[in-house]
């Protein structure tokens, strides 16, 4: 792996690591429009969208809604303790079955696609200026794949490795409407986003700023 950006032109699906994938332009235009959406009622409550405090005292600089879980550092609930005490949306059938098929999209494995149950969603908002440090999610007791959407603004994608925030990492660049999937060797992989690129957007997806990104778990929790 290279610290090089991905760019035009995209194909179809890229391995970026054992188990990690990219699937450029999987969503269509009518399901990104769908997804903000809902998106945007999630983020009205019960638990409404909010900065996440760390118990250090910092203070992330995306927003985010969760459903299903509510997730906080470094734990799963099942109420928002650190907001305002009140259980998350349910996660909705409809959103495992999108993750089937992403899963499907991005191994080509029917078997794997089934077997996937995701039981939560933790969908973030980046502004203009919004980062994500590279960080390992560890907090699922499951090793199932997370999958990744991204709506509204590109990114800057960092896709490490599994034993430390350094190199070996890649660059991806993420548009509207992209997938990315990763489990297996590469489900504890360091990954992050040191930039947004913003103004390139879709309007026509109804976000007229910003990066929304979904991402789907199995928090293996009862």
């Amino acid at each position: 792996m290279s610290g090089g950006l991905f760019r035009l032109p995209r194909p179809e699906r890229v391995e970026v690591a054992p188990g990690a994938v990219h699937v450029p332009g999987w969503l269509s235009l009518e399901r990104q429009r769908e997804l903000v959406t809902v998106c945007r009622e999630w983020a009205r409550g019960p638990v409404p969208i909010h900065r996440t405090v760390l118990p250090a005292g910092g203070v992330m600089s995306v927003q985010t809604v969760c459903v299903g879980w509510h997730w906080q550092p470094y734990r799963y609930t099942r109420t928002a303790g650190d907001v305002n005490g009140l259980p998350p949306a349910p996660f909705p059938d409809w959103l495992g079955e999108l993750g089937r098929s992403a899963v499907a999209a991005a191994y080509g494995d029917a078997a794997a696609a089934e077997r996937y149950r995701p039981d939560t969603a933790l969908i973030n908002f980046y502004d203009g200026a919004a980062k994500m440090g590279l960080h390992q999610d560890k907090n699922e007791k499951s090793g199932a794949p997370v999958v990744s959407l991204s709506i509204g603004d590109s990114c800057v994608f960092r896709f490490g490795n599994p034993e430390t925030r350094g190199r070996p990492y890649t660059d991806v660049e993420l548009v509207s409407g992209d997938l990315f999937v990763f489990g297996g060797p590469s489900r504890f992989a360091y990954h992050g986003v040191p930039k947004v690129l913003p103004g390139t957007g879709e309007p026509a997806t109804g976000l007229a700023r910003g990066r929304l990104n979904i991402t789907l778990r199995d928090t293996g929790l009862a």
